[in-house]
């Protein structure tokens, strides 16, 4: 806090102490008034003394008079007594000032803070040296013109008004402001006045204490900023980005033609990037997408321009919620096509080759679209709904842009209802194991079951085609697989001891996804053989097409630890994926499986029909065997074996049963065989 003024030195000031001069005019009356009275009292006793000497002041009356000079004279004594005690106090007074005095100039000059002393016109009478060391000013500086000037123009009015407020009532109140430093930058002061007052009259004086609080403020600002926005991409995170659709949401009610639309746009596999290139580099691309993500918006501001006040920069509406996600704010979207155009563009420009770290990556994006409508009673019910617009995106093939409906939010309810459902189901123990026998097409025997999951309800079943994607979405089936592949491997060892079956009966169980990339898993399925007791080369491992195949050296890794069990294993659902033929003679897999689509058309299409018979063939070039899965029909098992293929499954047997059925389909299938 400052004000125009002439600077007065600090020597200056301490000539002239306000109860220095107090002190100073006390003891000048004090010493006026004791010259006063001595000379007073020594002109009495001189007097008395005069008449006292004369002759006719005999007697009685010379007595008394020479009583009144002695008694005048110990009054002089006194009163001089009294006075040079006087004196001495007003010495040690004076010796405390002067202290005090020091004690002061040695605080202020060597304070960090800036202390200032100011008269009722604003005029400075002190200035600390903390001044020089923080603002730069020398005391000829600031005596050189008027401080307002140094004093930020936004500020000045606020000064002013705190100065004439503490004068007036007496109470100096806490202030920040601006005020320039001489080099020309702006510095941030906590000032604080205090009214000097002298006696029972409220003195205009004030002293005034600055802090240069810009240090400190910097600090606040980037906390608040590290609060609200992503530490790795310096983009608006997910707590600001919804602060500012909530805002968006609140015009939009207010003016029925203030359209918007929100883009949820994720990274399609950037989990491969991760895993394959490291963290390191996976945080460097993020920052690329992010940038690229901002140019892409400011070249299609004459589409769809960012929400936010025409100072505030495209970045703005562009927040990364966490991990590969990402979200765009745009408005004046007069329909759903504009935000799909501006989509398109930002896909156009992530396909584009990113040069990380020397490396060529590609990747693409899926992206979700919400458009704003009245029925949306919050930020994150939009957010949501765009988010679930993305999934259908990936659902569908990925690098692809899907616009929400609200038939999307009903089918995210009831998935949410059945994950729910399901997690209840799994505690109760209605997840129940089914066995599908597996049949040999040379003796019609059946060599093995297959064990599948079943959700037993008491309201009913609840199909597989249901909560099988459900629970591998969410995790759970591996806790549904741990608990089948126990109670299949038990049931297995049963009926062996049971049928006493030559070869030995063996059950083939899914390895899921989910399993599939668990680091523990040949060690998992090898405790639960282990327990069970099971002879290892009766249980067959039946892994998905898409997943072997997918990433080949890990895959082989994996396959690889399972063999070393000593377990069989089958590729499943062959020729749906995207096999390279060279690789499968890689795998130590022992048998095929092809999947029902090709069985249920090879006698009525002939592409179908081909492609089994080169199943075969090629199975049987690699010294594989072959399970047809999905036989239905007479007429296609008599292909089959024309084909040479040697096991088969699917309704034409039997459905999956629960075991005690299974167990009756064993009994029948041994009789067949002997009465044969």
């Amino acid at each position: 806090m400052s004000s125009s003024s002439q600077n007065a030195s600090p020597r200056s000031r301490r000539k002239t102490p306000l109860r220095a001069r107090q002190i100073e005019g006390r003891e000048w009356w004090l010493w006026g008034f004791a010259v006063t009275v001595t000379v007073a009292l020594t002109a009495g006793i001189v007097f008395l003394t005069f008449f006292a000497d004369r002759a006719e002041f005999t007697g009685p009356y010379a007595t008394v008079l020479r009583e009144w000079v002695r008694g005048l004279a110990a009054f002089v004594l006194l009163f001089d007594l009294y006075t040079m005690y006087q004196h001495l106090q007003l010495q040690r007074v004076r010796r405390q000032l002067a202290e005090r005095d020091e004690l002061f100039q040695l605080i202020t000059e060597n304070a960090a803070d800036m202390i200032a002393v100011v008269d009722g016109t604003g005029a400075r009478l002190y200035n600390s040296p903390a001044y020089q060391k923080v603002l730069g000013y020398s005391s000829e500086d600031l005596a050189a013109g008027s401080s307002d000037d140094q004093i930020h123009p936004s500020d000045r009015e606020r000064v002013d008004q705190a100065a004439h407020k503490a004068r007036t009532t007496g109470r100096g109140q806490r202030l920040e402001y601006r005020m320039r430093h001489k080099d020309g930058s702006w510095r941030i002061l906590e000032s604080t006045a205090s009214p000097i007052q002298s006696g029972h009259r409220r003195d205009e004086k004030l002293v005034i204490v600055n802090r240069d609080i810009t240090e400190r403020k910097r600090a606040e600002e980037m906390l608040a900023h590290s609060a609200l926005h992503d530490g790795l991409t310096d983009l608006p995170n997910r707590a600001l980005f919804a602060d500012r659709l909530q805002h968006a949401l609140m015009r939009a009610r207010r003016h029925a033609d203030n359209k918007f639309a929100v883009l949820f746009v994720d990274v399609d596999e950037f989990k491969i990037v991760n895993d394959s290139l490291g963290h390191r580099v996976g945080d460097e691309l993020l920052v690329q997408i992010a940038s690229r993500l901002t140019g892409g918006l400011r070249e299609t501001d004459l589409v769809a321009r960012s929400v936010m006040v025409a100072s505030q920069s495209p970045e703005e509406g562009l927040a990364r919620l966490g991990g590969d996600e990402f979200a765009v704010l745009l408005e004046d979207v007069l329909n759903p096509i504009g935000a799909i155009r501006v989509a398109q563009r930002i896909q156009e420009k992530l396909s584009l080759p990113f040069d990380v770290g020397g490396q060529q990556i590609v990747i693409t994006a899926s992206i979700g679209v919400a458009y704003s409508s009245n029925s949306y009673a919050g930020a994150e019910d939009l957010l949501r709904d765009a988010e679930l617009a993305m999934y259908r995106a990936k659902r569908t093939g990925k690098a692809r842009c899907e616009v929400f409906d609200p038939a999307m939010h009903s089918t995210a309810v009831h998935r949410l209802k059945l994950e729910t459902d399901l997690r209840k189901g799994i505690e109760r123990g209605e997840l129940i194991v089914y066995y599908q026998p597996i049949v040999s097409l040379q003796s019609g025997k059946i060599t093995g079951f297959e064990a599948l999951s079943r959700w037993q309800r008491p309201e009913g079943m609840v199909s597989p085609a249901d909560f099988i994607p459900v629970a591998d979405e969410t995790g759970l089936i591996l806790t549904i697989n741990r608990a089948l592949m126990l109670e299949a491997c038990q049931q297995l060892r049963s009926w062996q001891s049971q049928f006493g079956c030559d070869p030995p009966l063996t059950m083939s169980m899914n390895v899921s996804p989910k399993q599939f990339i668990q680091p523990e898993l040949a060690k998992e399925i090898g405790a639960i053989v282990q327990q069970t007791g099971v002879t290892p080369n009766t249980v067959n491992l039946e892994i998905m097409e898409t997943i072997a195949m997918g990433d080949a050296d890990r895959a082989l890794s994996v396959i690889s630890d399972l063999k070393a069990l000593g377990v069989l294993l089958s590729i499943d659902d062959f020729g749906t994926g995207y096999s390279s033929l060279s690789r499968l003679p890689r795998f130590p897999v022992d048998a095929l499986k092809i999947d029902r689509v090709f069985i249920s058309n090879m006698n009525t299409d002939h592409d179908s029909h081909e492609i089994v018979r080169l199943i075969v063939m090629l199975a049987h070039s690699l010294r594989l065997k072959v399970v047809a899965e999905g036989t239905e029909t007479e007429d296609q098992i008599t292909e089959l074996k024309r084909l040479g293929c040697e096991m088969a499954q699917g309704y034409l047997y039997s459905p999956p049963v629960d075991p005690k059925t299974a167990c009756g389909l064993l009994h029948r299938s041994y009789e067949e065989v002997l009465l044969s």
